[in-house]
């Protein structure tokens, strides 16, 4: 019996431990689509220039297309901190932008 319940509290510990890395990576791709690195915090600055009624962004992070996934795969990413030095790379799904 005692092994039952530490197999059945060992299997639950398992499935949340890997919901929880989920979780964690989800949330720094979503951090980093919006513009701000999940390492130091840094995010995008806009500046407005009075005279040209103009608005200037200064990104933070750079992201580079590494491999290309077609019309339905797979588009490998690569994040670059500009402040920081942070460097990730993420799979993400692609745009079906076949024009069919």
């Amino acid at each position: 019996m005692q092994t039952i319940i530490f197999l059945l509290l060992t299997f639950l510990i398992v499935i949340f431990s890997i919901l929880l890395y989920y979780k964690n990576k989800h949330s720094r791709v979503d951090k980093l689509n919006n513009g701000e690195c999940p390492t130091c915090g840094a995010k995008t600055k806009t500046f407005y220039d009075e005279n040209t009624k103009t608005t200037f962004k200064q990104e933070v992070i750079n992201a580079r297309l590494l491999k290309g996934g077609g019309c339905s795969g797979v588009n490998d990413i690569e994040y670059t901190c500009k402040v920081c030095g942070m460097k990730e790379v993420y799979s993400q799904s692609g745009n079906s932008n076949c024009g069919i």
